[in-house]
């Protein structure tokens, strides 16, 4: 069970950071001027815009959805790219420390949202599997262990 703290703290994180990706990738989709100058400032093409906002706009129920946890974790690794690449662009290009920041920033959210996952929405690995879902390391492994020998 989820300490009640904990859950408020997972939503409240969750809900930042998908209304920040809704308003840029929005934004992105609708190729506002502020966005195409701040993209084409960076060096990159317009088109990139389409992209990144789709990938933005479809990341928010990915995130927001119950249980598909495997899909969250490539969400979750999407937004650190992401976050992590606006970040460096405005290092790059010399950028004010406010342009930097701000991804920073909010990436510091997206961490804090995968850190507070419930167990519910948080993908397994074999790791976390009881000893008997673990995968085995060879098919002899396998016979051993249908006829109870210690391997």
């Amino acid at each position: 069970m989820e300490s009640k703290p904990r859950l408020i703290g997972y939503w409240v994180t969750t809900e930042l950071l998908a209304a920040a990706f809704l308003a840029a990738g929005a934004a992105e989709l609708a190729s506002e001027p502020r966005a195409v100058a701040a993209t084409l400032a960076l060096g990159y093409p317009a088109y990139l815009l389409t992209l990144l906002g789709a990938w933005k706009v479809l990341s928010i129920p990915a995130l927001l959805a119950p249980h598909l946890p495997r899909l969250k974790e490539w969400t979750y690794a999407g937004i650190f790219f992401d976050l992590t690449g606006a970040a460096a662009s405005h290092a790059f290009s010399a950028d004010s420390p406010g342009k930097i920041a701000t991804p920073l920033v909010l990436l510091i959210i997206a961490a804090a949202s995968w850190a507070l996952r419930p167990q519910s929405r948080a993908w397994k690995t074999d790791c976390t599997l009881p000893n008997r879902a673990r995968a085995v390391a060879s098919p002899e492994l396998v016979v051993a262990q249908d006829r109870g020998v210690n391997a």
